[in-house]
């Protein structure tokens, strides 16, 4: 996890800028706290792109089948691909 103050976005842009593309986001704090993330359009894109898609799938697949998963097994599926950065296990 690349953690940096948030004042790094305004003195050391580029150096914030080359982590985000080379490590993946990066958590700002201020004051000691988290304050927010900043990550590519990509991984914005691949994050948020991922949800919907995988929503539309579950009812596609809803209306078609009487399959059904529990909260636990739905939720673990999402953290283990938050954990691996497999979409295909979202």
């Amino acid at each position: 996890m690349n953690i940096r103050p948030v004042s790094d976005l305004r003195n050391h842009y580029p150096d914030v800028e080359k982590d985000v593309r080379e490590r993946g986001p990066v958590f700002l704090t201020k004051n000691g706290y988290g304050s927010m993330v900043v990550m590519s359009v990509e991984q914005f894109e691949y994050i948020n792109g991922g949800v919907e898609q995988s929503l539309d799938a579950a009812d596609k697949q809803a209306a078609t089948t009487s399959m059904r998963y529990s909260h636990d097994e739905v939720f673990s599926s999402i953290r283990k691909g938050l954990h691996h950065g497999d979409a295909a296990a979202l």
